[in-house]
Formats: C-alpha cells, sequence, structure tokens
C-alpha cells in the first residue's frame, strides 16, 4: 500500500452530542478491556489496600458491570444487536456514573466513557424504556414540587434562621438545592453563617426549583433541559454575577452539564458557577474568613465525584475523525484533573487544633459514595455497599470524622455509619468550617 492510501482513510463527522449515541462508536469499539476503568493503578497508591476504583463493578463482578463490558453492550445495542430487557436496563442504571472509569481511561486511551454512559441512558429514555421506576417518581416530584422529595415547594426556604442574613439584591446568589433546603438543612445553615462571616451579602432565587441533576443523570434530558433555561434565566433576571452553591451535585449540574445540554461553553453561561469550597479558600486566603476555634478531631476528607473528577469546565466540540482515530480541530480532554481538590485541602488545614490524615484513595481516584445520579434511589443496595466500602477506608487510616462536600454524600455516609454501629461522625465542609469560627 502507498503511503499516500494508508493515510487517507474517509474522515467521519463526530461530536460530543450526548443525544446521539453515534458520536461514541469509536470510543465504545475501541476498548480493550484493560481494565484500567475498575483499578487505581499502583503508581498513585501507598500499598495493595482500597486499589479498585469502580463501584459497580465491585459491588457485582460480573463484566456487564464494569464500563468495559458496558462499551460492548453499547456497541450492541447501537447496531440493533441486542434488544432492550429489564436486564439491560438494571446494567446501565446500577451505576453512580461517577466518572471513576472516564478519568482511567484517559490515562491510557483518551475514550470518552463518561460521555458514552450518558448517551446510553438518553438512548434508553428515548426509545421509551427508561429510566427504572424510581426515576419516574422523582420526575414526578420535581414536576410538580420543584424538588427531588416531593416536599411542599413553599417549605423550601424554611431552613432559614433569624441569625442569618440575606439580602434582597447581590451580587452573589446562594442556589441551595433540595437536599439542604428540605434533608440538610444543616448545610444551607452553615453555608448561609459562612458568608454572614466572611462579610459577603448574598441574594436567594425568588423561586428556586430543582436543578435537574437526577433527570439529566437517568436520560431525561428533554426535561434536564427545560429546567436548565428556566434556571439560567432566573439567574440573569437576579442580576447576580456568581451563582454560589454548596452541594456538589448542583455545581456538576450548573457548571458542566447545563451548559453540555445547551451546547454553549462554561464560559458562555453569563456569569461564574462557584462552590463554597472555592468561595472559602479565597476567603481564608485573604483573611476575610478567619478559622480560630481548635477543633481537636482527626478527621479525613472524601473528594466527592462531582467536585472532583467530573467538574472540568466544558466546552462543545465537533468536528471530524480520520485515520487512527485522530481528530480535527484539535479536542482538549477533560481528565477531572481541574476538580476542587487543593482548594478543599487548603481550608481544612486551616482549621486549628484538627488532624487531617489523608485516605489511600484521594482527588481523582476516589471511590464514589455511591448514592449519587439516581443511584441510591433505583440501587439502594449499591449505594451502602459502596458508602461501607469507603468507611473500611475511613476506618483504616483511623479518622475520627469523616468530611465532604456533598449532602448526597453525607446523608448516605451517614446512613451505613448507622447501619454498621460505627462511631465516626459525618460533617460536610460548610460545617466544619463553620466549627471553627467564632460567632
Amino acid at each position: 500500500m502507498r503511503k499516500e492510501e494508508m493515510f487517507d482513510t474517509p474522515k467521519k463527522k463526530v461530536s460530543l452530542d450526548v443525544t446521539n449515541l453515534e458520536n461514541f462508536v469509536y470510543d465504545m469499539s475501541r476498548c480493550i478491556k484493560c481494565k484500567g476503568c475498575y483499578w487505581v493503578e499502583h503508581t498513585y497508591m501507598p500499598g495493595i489496600n482500597f486499589s479498585v476504583r469502580c463501584p459497580s463493578n465491585l459491588w457485582n463482578d460480573f463484566d456487564a458491570y464494569g464500563a468495559f463490558g458496558k462499551m460492548r453492550i453499547g456497541i450492541a445495542i447501537q447496531e440493533g444487536r441486542l434488544k432492550w430487557t429489564d436486564k439491560l436496563l438494571e446494567i446501565i442504571y446500577a451505576d453512580p456514573l461517577c466518572g471513576a472509569c472516564d478519568v482511567g481511561c484517559k490515562r491510557n486511551l483518551d475514550l470518552e466513557i463518561e460521555l458514552t454512559l450518558e448517551a446510553l441512558r438518553i438512548k434508553a429514555v428515548k426509545d421509551g424504556v427508561g429510566p427504572m421506576p424510581a426515576h419516574k417518581k422523582i420526575a414526578k416530584n420535581i414536576e410538580t414540587k420543584h424538588n427531588q422529595f416531593g416536599a411542599v415547594h413553599e417549605n423550601r426556604k424554611k431552613w432559614i434562621s433569624k441569625d442569618i442574613n440575606v439580602a434582597e439584591k447581590a451580587d452573589v446568589l446562594y442556589f441551595v438545592g433540595c437536599s439542604s433546603s428540605y434533608v440538610n438543612q444543616g448545610i444551607a445553615k452553615s453555608t448561609a453563617k459562612i458568608l454572614n462571616a466572611a462579610g459577603t451579602d448574598f441574594m436567594l432565587m425568588g423561586d428556586e426549583w430543582c436543578c435537574g441533576n437526577t433527570l439529566y443523570s437517568v436520560g431525561m434530558i428533554d426535561e434536564a433541559r427545560e429546567i436548565a433555561k428556566r434556571n439560567i434565566e432566573a439567574v440573569k433576571a437576579s442580576g447576580a454575577k456568581t451563582l454560589l452553591v454548596s452541594c456538589a451535585e448542583c455545581y456538576r449540574m450548573w457548571k458542566v452539564d447545563y451548559p453540555k445540554m445547551l451546547n454553549i461553553a462554561t464560559a458562555d453561561l453569563g456569569f461564574e458557577v462557584i462552590h463554597l469550597i472555592e468561595f472559602a479558600d479565597k476567603a481564608i486566603a485573604n483573611n476575610s474568613l478567619k478559622p480560630k476555634k481548635s477543633v481537636d478531631v482527626r478527621f479525613t476528607y472524601h473528594d466527592a465525584c462531582s467536585v472532583s473528577r467530573l467538574c472540568d469546565p466544558w466546552t462543545p466540540w465537533e468536528g471530524e475523525r480520520g485515520w487512527m482515530g485522530t481528530v480535527s480541530p484539535r479536542l482538549k480532554r477533560r481528565r477531572g484533573q481541574q476538580g476542587l481538590y487543593f482548594q478543599a485541602r487548603n481550608i481544612l488545614n486551616a482549621i486549628p487544633g484538627a488532624k487531617f490524615v489523608e485516605m489511600p484513595r484521594t482527588r481523582e481516584n476516589a471511590l464514589c459514595c455511591g448514592a449519587g445520579r439516581g443511584t441510591k434511589e433505583a440501587f439502594p443496595e449499591l449505594a451502602q455497599f459502596s458508602a461501607k466500602q469507603r468507611i473500611d477506608e475511613v476506618k483504616y487510616v483511623s479518622a475520627e470524622v469523616l468530611v465532604s462536600a456533598c449532602p448526597w454524600c453525607k446523608t448516605n455516609f451517614t446512613q451505613a455509619i448507622k447501619e454498621n454501629g460505627d462511631g465516626i461522625k459525618v460533617m460536610d465542609i460548610s460545617e466544619f468550617i463553620l466549627s471553627s469560627l467564632e460567632i
């Protein structure tokens, strides 16, 4: 074969559009089953303990539950060789979409595993078979009550106590989220008090609705997109320059999935999206927030997926794929390296009296708590299994307190600890920060 013929491969138009599974045929077909999506590379591990990164495949070790199995399933579905069944739906949805497989694969093959898994769920819904019954109940709650839990919508702001100052107008808008509004109200209260302590005025949405995290995560993209449009317009109408959240799932949704659904870049939202972690890190650095009260505990920190490997900013891309999978124009991969890793540790190391110990699996290699993106509602046993695996890691480093930055993590870990009868305390990072402030 002449050299010119070797490189004269027909080019195929492709994009990162998750509404079309065809965009990810290359990614699915090039999986070599290396299991980099399952194991944490030895270069990142201090020993042989806790070396698995995939909660769903650890829970069920049949290959179909790992990303390498789902890539083969996806190809068969796309080619019409495999039909949807109840068991197949279970395999596709028994997965917290935590992104661990994606960052593992991108260290080797640069395949878009996370987007493929999202596209599979979107196809399941479009084919009329997805999502799971538990997800449909959540969707109904969001449609009728504008929150995950079906709680009374008018009670959304009942977490506000008299010692919290909320401005009518401010540059910062605090988007509270469903869990912190109804279930983990301590997170909302702590966040508000931290903002007050730092001298930062903040306002709330006049009528806050769910961010739509679960809807998007289970493949109900049309419904999620309408919520995204509604919420973005509400922020723009408020005049806020910064949207602040204290929920990891809300953070990923606003920063990554809203732009993804609307085919815009994160930078084009028209306002900045930040997590409390980013705010507190800067506030401590500029001395507007002063942790002075000693917190005498030995603690560890769990990197919640949506403030770690899932929160790299989104940029739309479309182009052509050619010889050996090369793409044009150049595609900057989201590798999970822009998570709030150092910001969280800056904060935690600034807490006086507290002894911070790291678990073996940290940052982008952390094991998911198992609760997010519709998993706990449809597969509570998987969520509890993953949480207990992580708690074993907490006990391994002899930590008294487990700190995270997501209300879903807090709820799931607390339940698992209660069932195990362990004496570990679970705190959100907002509560941990507040415990060190003299207010």
